[in-house]
């Protein structure tokens, strides 16, 4: 590693960052129960300034947990239902005419769409239509909506938050590879515990009512951004993140036969930095000063999970991408 690559990090700002990680987890634990593993991810995607895509069947309080993340960020949140009739002017925004009441003149002004906020919740965003979706990949990647021949920044911080249902695929479309590419984490929710459910079930029916109080400011989220980027990584590390991610790629020669028996095609090279960011984020939050090989390994499901496409003997052999995500890591060494 070339020590002249990353400032030096300071030990007091890594600590100050995982004692308000921790106070956040404090905060949305209030409301969201149990899902220790959802919320954990959630914070990594933000610290690492990423988006994500979380699938779960309804009721698992997807949209609960991020409301409460923007609530205990002190973020501005708007939340936008995918429908199957939502255009791309519903999100973005639009050149609407208005007249000015002094000289009577008509003007072209840009009326923001609910894109414009610090953090988005995309909530089927698979029931609309191709067209519709692709208007969010600029926003995802540019963090900026053009309109009528003109650029419009998006706030800082910006993060996408989208929700698939898995259950129901009536009237749905699938995520074009190159939005899907666009988010860093995959996230799936599961069914809370037993103990878990009855505890939800014990504080919602009641009157009292749960209040989550700010711990930390948009810039101060932003420098906390800053800090995970200035998290140093070795030669080793990125070389291990690499091997992996080629080796899910069918057509090379690193990959093992059942990728070339089973894998369409393979996670694209923004895995590689996603892994990498992941464990730097993952290094910080948690009190170390350096990312290391365990720290993309802690990542690589979510990374990969939507990246890696099956092919048609896969299905029908029922060998689903955790199991092909399972083997790579078991098969490809650290060192």
């Amino acid at each position: 590693m070339n020590s002249s690559d990353y400032p030096a990090v300071s030990v007091a700002a890594i600590e100050q960052l995982t004692a308000r990680r921790q106070a956040l987890v404090e905060q949305i634990g209030k409301v969201v129960i149990g899902q220790q593993e959802i919320i954990d991810n959630t914070l990594l995607t933000l610290f690492a300034g990423g988006h994500a895509l979380i699938t779960g069947v309804p009721g698992l309080a997807k949209t609960l947990l991020i409301r409460s993340l923007s609530q205990a960020v002190d973020l501005q949140f708007n939340r936008i239902q995918f429908t199957p009739d939502l255009m791309p002017s519903d999100i973005t925004g639009t050149d609407v005419l208005e007249e000015d009441p002094e000289s009577g003149r008509r003007r072209q002004v840009f009326l923001p769409g609910p894109v414009f906020a610090n953090l988005i919740l995309a909530d089927e965003i698979n029931r609309t239509p191709p067209k519709t979706q692709a208007a969010m990949l600029e926003t995802m990647q540019e963090r900026q909506v053009t309109v009528g021949g003109k650029t419009y920044p998006l706030p800082k911080p910006f993060h996408v938050f989208a929700t698939q249902n898995p259950i129901e695929q009536e009237g749905t479309y699938v995520l074009p590879e190159a939005q899907a590419d666009r988010f860093m984490f995959c996230l799936n929710t599961t069914y809370p515990s037993v103990a878990d459910e009855e505890r939800v079930v014990r504080e919602t029916t009641g009157t009292s009512q749960a209040i989550i109080t700010p711990v930390i400011t948009g810039p101060e989220l932003i420098e906390a951004q800053k800090l995970v980027r200035s998290v140093p990584v070795s030669d080793e590390v990125i070389a291990y993140a690499v091997r992996l991610v080629s080796r899910t790629r069918p057509e090379t020669s690193e990959a093992p036969a059942y990728i070339r028996e089973f894998v369409r095609w393979g996670a694209s090279p923004r895995a590689s930095q996603f892994l990498v960011l992941g464990a730097k984020a993952n290094a910080a939050t948690t009190g170390r000063l350096c990312a290391d090989e365990e720290g993309i390994r802690r990542v690589a499901r979510q990374v990969l999970r939507h990246r890696i496409n099956p092919n048609f003997n896969a299905r029908a052999q029922k060998v689903d991408v955790e199991i092909l995500i399972d083997r790579l890591l078991k098969d490809v060494p650290i060192r």
